[in-house]
Protein backbone atom coordinates (compact mmCIF):
# COMPACT_ATOMS: atom_id res chain seq x y z
CA UNK A 1 0.00 0.00 0.00
CA UNK A 2 2.57 2.51 -1.15
CA UNK A 3 -0.08 5.20 -1.67
CA UNK A 4 -0.87 5.62 2.03
CA UNK A 5 -2.50 7.75 3.23
CA UNK A 6 -5.49 7.80 0.94
CA UNK A 7 -7.57 10.94 0.52
CA UNK A 8 -11.20 11.61 1.46
CA UNK A 9 -13.36 14.21 -0.23
CA UNK A 10 -16.96 15.10 0.59
CA UNK A 11 -19.50 16.36 -1.94
CA UNK A 12 -22.27 18.07 0.01
CA UNK A 13 -24.79 17.28 -2.74
CA UNK A 14 -24.73 15.13 -5.89
CA UNK A 15 -24.61 18.26 -8.04
CA UNK A 16 -21.16 19.03 -6.61
CA UNK A 17 -19.71 15.60 -7.36
CA UNK A 18 -18.62 16.47 -10.94
CA UNK A 19 -16.35 19.09 -9.40
CA UNK A 20 -14.46 16.74 -7.08
CA UNK A 21 -10.73 17.36 -7.21
CA UNK A 22 -9.46 13.82 -6.75
CA UNK A 23 -8.02 12.79 -10.11
CA UNK A 24 -6.95 9.33 -8.97
CA UNK A 25 -8.97 6.14 -9.06
CA UNK A 26 -11.39 6.31 -6.15
CA UNK A 27 -14.33 4.70 -4.42
CA UNK A 28 -17.58 6.45 -3.56
CA UNK A 29 -20.06 6.22 -0.70
CA UNK A 30 -23.62 7.41 -1.35
CA UNK A 31 -25.51 8.57 1.72
CA UNK A 32 -29.13 9.63 2.26
CA UNK A 33 -29.83 9.10 5.94
CA UNK A 34 -33.46 10.25 5.64
CA UNK A 35 -34.22 7.88 4.18
CA UNK A 36 -33.06 6.18 1.00
CA UNK A 37 -29.76 4.60 2.05
CA UNK A 38 -31.14 3.68 5.47
CA UNK A 39 -34.11 2.05 3.71
CA UNK A 40 -31.83 0.15 1.32
CA UNK A 41 -29.93 -1.31 4.26
CA UNK A 42 -33.24 -2.26 5.92
CA UNK A 43 -34.53 -3.94 2.75
CA UNK A 44 -31.44 -6.12 2.54
CA UNK A 45 -31.86 -6.96 6.24
CA UNK A 46 -35.37 -8.15 5.36
CA UNK A 47 -33.89 -10.56 2.82
CA UNK A 48 -34.05 -8.57 -0.42
CA UNK A 49 -32.04 -10.12 -3.25
CA UNK A 50 -31.25 -6.95 -5.21
CA UNK A 51 -32.34 -3.33 -5.71
CA UNK A 52 -32.24 -1.33 -8.93
CA UNK A 53 -31.99 2.41 -8.17
CA UNK A 54 -33.67 4.61 -10.76
CA UNK A 55 -33.82 8.36 -11.18
CA UNK A 56 -37.25 8.75 -12.81
CA UNK A 57 -40.67 7.28 -12.12
CA UNK A 58 -41.11 6.47 -15.80
CA UNK A 59 -38.32 3.91 -15.53
CA UNK A 60 -40.17 1.86 -12.91
CA UNK A 61 -43.04 0.28 -14.85
CA UNK A 62 -41.02 -2.10 -17.06
CA UNK A 63 -39.56 -3.63 -13.92
CA UNK A 64 -43.01 -4.51 -12.57
CA UNK A 65 -43.55 -6.54 -15.73
CA UNK A 66 -40.36 -8.43 -14.89
CA UNK A 67 -41.62 -9.34 -11.42
CA UNK A 68 -39.95 -6.62 -9.39
CA UNK A 69 -41.60 -4.91 -6.45
CA UNK A 70 -41.85 -1.19 -7.10
CA UNK A 71 -40.64 1.26 -4.46
CA UNK A 72 -41.36 4.91 -5.21
CA UNK A 73 -41.20 8.08 -3.12
CA UNK A 74 -41.44 11.76 -3.87
CA UNK A 75 -41.38 14.52 -1.26
CA UNK A 76 -41.32 11.93 1.53
CA UNK A 77 -44.54 10.20 0.43
CA UNK A 78 -45.02 6.73 -1.03
CA UNK A 79 -46.65 6.89 -4.42
CA UNK A 80 -50.01 5.21 -4.73
CA UNK A 81 -49.04 2.66 -7.40
CA UNK A 82 -45.96 1.32 -5.62
CA UNK A 83 -45.79 -1.64 -3.25
CA UNK A 84 -43.15 0.08 -1.11
CA UNK A 85 -42.00 3.58 -0.31
CA UNK A 86 -38.92 4.92 1.42
CA UNK A 87 -39.56 3.76 4.98
CA UNK A 88 -36.87 1.60 6.60
CA UNK A 89 -39.21 0.51 9.38
CA UNK A 90 -41.76 -0.62 6.79
CA UNK A 91 -39.17 -2.77 5.04
CA UNK A 92 -38.22 -4.40 8.33
CA UNK A 93 -41.82 -5.66 8.73
CA UNK A 94 -41.71 -7.36 5.30
CA UNK A 95 -40.40 -10.73 4.19
CA UNK A 96 -38.34 -9.81 1.15
CA UNK A 97 -36.41 -13.05 0.73
CA UNK A 98 -35.84 -13.65 -2.96
CA UNK A 99 -37.49 -10.35 -3.90
CA UNK A 100 -36.08 -7.81 -6.31
CA UNK A 101 -36.97 -4.13 -5.95
CA UNK A 102 -36.97 -1.29 -8.47
CA UNK A 103 -36.50 1.87 -6.45
CA UNK A 104 -36.87 5.58 -7.19
CA UNK A 105 -36.73 8.37 -4.62
CA UNK A 106 -36.58 12.17 -4.55
CA UNK A 107 -32.87 12.45 -3.80
CA UNK A 108 -31.25 9.20 -2.72
CA UNK A 109 -31.36 7.04 -5.82
CA UNK A 110 -29.91 9.84 -7.92
CA UNK A 111 -27.11 10.09 -5.39
CA UNK A 112 -26.42 6.35 -5.66
CA UNK A 113 -26.07 6.65 -9.43
CA UNK A 114 -23.89 9.76 -9.43
CA UNK A 115 -20.36 8.37 -9.24
CA UNK A 116 -20.15 6.75 -12.65
CA UNK A 117 -16.35 7.08 -12.60
CA UNK A 118 -15.85 5.38 -9.23
CA UNK A 119 -14.24 1.96 -8.89
CA UNK A 120 -16.84 0.92 -6.32
CA UNK A 121 -19.93 2.74 -5.08
CA UNK A 122 -21.14 1.68 -1.64
CA UNK A 123 -24.32 2.59 0.23
CA UNK A 124 -23.71 4.15 3.62
CA UNK A 125 -25.96 4.86 6.60
CA UNK A 126 -25.63 4.98 10.36
CA UNK A 127 -27.19 1.51 10.11
CA UNK A 128 -24.02 0.03 8.63
CA UNK A 129 -21.32 2.55 9.52
CA UNK A 130 -19.01 0.06 11.29
CA UNK A 131 -19.23 -2.55 8.53
CA UNK A 132 -18.72 0.14 5.91
CA UNK A 133 -15.68 1.63 7.62
CA UNK A 134 -14.22 -1.86 8.04
CA UNK A 135 -14.65 -2.50 4.32
CA UNK A 136 -13.09 0.81 3.38
CA UNK A 137 -10.07 0.30 5.64
CA UNK A 138 -9.54 -3.33 4.61
CA UNK A 139 -8.98 -2.27 0.99
CA UNK A 140 -8.28 1.46 1.16
CA UNK A 141 -8.63 3.69 -1.85
CA UNK A 142 -9.13 7.40 -2.36
CA UNK A 143 -12.75 8.11 -1.47
CA UNK A 144 -15.54 10.57 -2.22
CA UNK A 145 -18.50 10.63 0.17
CA UNK A 146 -21.56 11.94 -1.66
CA UNK A 147 -24.26 13.48 0.50
CA UNK A 148 -27.72 13.31 -1.00
CA UNK A 149 -28.94 16.45 0.73
CA UNK A 150 -32.36 17.74 -0.21
CA UNK A 151 -33.05 18.84 -3.77
CA UNK A 152 -29.42 19.81 -4.43
CA UNK A 153 -28.99 21.60 -1.09
CA UNK A 154 -26.93 20.84 2.03
CA UNK A 155 -28.46 18.62 4.72
CA UNK A 156 -27.44 18.36 8.37
CA UNK A 157 -27.96 14.61 8.74
CA UNK A 158 -25.98 13.51 5.66
CA UNK A 159 -23.10 15.85 6.51
CA UNK A 160 -22.95 14.53 10.06
CA UNK A 161 -22.80 10.98 8.73
CA UNK A 162 -19.92 11.98 6.46
CA UNK A 163 -18.10 13.37 9.49
CA UNK A 164 -18.76 10.24 11.53
CA UNK A 165 -17.44 8.01 8.76
CA UNK A 166 -14.36 10.20 8.22
CA UNK A 167 -13.63 10.08 11.95
CA UNK A 168 -13.57 6.28 11.86
CA UNK A 169 -11.44 6.16 8.72
CA UNK A 170 -8.87 8.57 10.14
CA UNK A 171 -8.47 6.37 13.21
CA UNK A 172 -7.24 3.60 10.92
CA UNK A 173 -4.24 5.73 9.94
CA UNK A 174 -4.90 4.94 6.28
CA UNK A 175 -6.77 8.11 5.29
CA UNK A 176 -6.56 11.88 5.49
CA UNK A 177 -9.02 14.60 4.51
CA UNK A 178 -8.58 16.26 1.13
CA UNK A 179 -11.11 19.09 0.81
CA UNK A 180 -12.77 21.73 2.96
CA UNK A 181 -16.13 19.94 2.95
CA UNK A 182 -14.50 16.86 4.48
CA UNK A 183 -12.74 18.98 7.10
CA UNK A 184 -16.00 20.76 7.91
CA UNK A 185 -17.98 17.51 8.16
CA UNK A 186 -15.39 16.02 10.52
CA UNK A 187 -15.39 19.12 12.73
CA UNK A 188 -19.21 19.19 12.69
CA UNK A 189 -19.39 15.59 13.90
CA UNK A 190 -16.73 16.04 16.58
CA UNK A 191 -18.42 19.21 17.86
CA UNK A 192 -21.89 17.71 18.39
CA UNK A 193 -23.26 19.03 21.68
CA UNK A 194 -25.62 16.08 22.15
CA UNK A 195 -26.59 12.81 20.49
CA UNK A 196 -27.14 12.92 16.74
CA UNK A 197 -30.88 12.18 16.85
CA UNK A 198 -31.54 14.99 19.31
CA UNK A 199 -29.37 17.46 17.44
CA UNK A 200 -31.01 16.69 14.10
CA UNK A 201 -34.46 17.57 15.38
CA UNK A 202 -33.71 21.03 13.97
CA UNK A 203 -32.98 19.64 10.49
CA UNK A 204 -35.46 20.67 7.82
CA UNK A 205 -36.04 17.13 6.54
CA UNK A 206 -36.59 15.82 10.06
CA UNK A 207 -39.25 18.49 10.51
CA UNK A 208 -40.77 17.57 7.15
CA UNK A 209 -40.94 13.87 8.06
CA UNK A 210 -42.32 14.58 11.54
CA UNK A 211 -45.21 16.40 9.91
CA UNK A 212 -45.86 13.22 7.92
CA UNK A 213 -45.87 11.03 11.05
CA UNK A 214 -42.53 9.34 10.33
CA UNK A 215 -41.04 9.56 13.82
CA UNK A 216 -40.22 5.83 13.91
CA UNK A 217 -38.22 6.14 10.69
CA UNK A 218 -36.32 9.13 12.05
CA UNK A 219 -35.39 7.33 15.26
CA UNK A 220 -34.31 4.24 13.36
CA UNK A 221 -32.20 6.23 10.89
CA UNK A 222 -29.94 7.50 13.69
CA UNK A 223 -29.36 4.07 15.26
CA UNK A 224 -25.82 2.82 14.77
CA UNK A 225 -24.92 -0.61 13.45
CA UNK A 226 -28.25 -2.32 13.00
CA UNK A 227 -26.70 -4.37 10.19
CA UNK A 228 -23.32 -5.60 8.99
CA UNK A 229 -24.40 -5.53 5.33
CA UNK A 230 -22.79 -3.10 2.89
CA UNK A 231 -24.73 -2.74 -0.38
CA UNK A 232 -22.64 -2.08 -3.46
CA UNK A 233 -23.75 -0.80 -6.85
CA UNK A 234 -22.55 -3.27 -9.49
CA UNK A 235 -23.60 -2.71 -13.11
CA UNK A 236 -26.51 -0.55 -11.98
CA UNK A 237 -27.80 -3.03 -9.39
CA UNK A 238 -27.38 -2.90 -5.61
CA UNK A 239 -26.31 -6.15 -4.01
CA UNK A 240 -24.62 -7.29 -0.82
CA UNK A 241 -21.63 -9.56 -1.39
Amino acid sequence: MSNLPFFIEVSLSPTLYPFHTLTSAHNAVAVDILRATTAVCAAFCAGCESIVPLTTLEELQPYREQGYLLAAERGGKKLFNAECGNSPTEYLTMDLHGKRIAYSTTNGTRCMLTATDAIHTFVGAFSNISALSDKLTANPQDLVIICSGWENDFSIEDTLFAGALINRLLLSGKYKVHNDAATMALHYWNSLPCDCHSYCQRASHVQRLLRMGCDADIRFAFQMNTTDLVPELIDGVLRTI
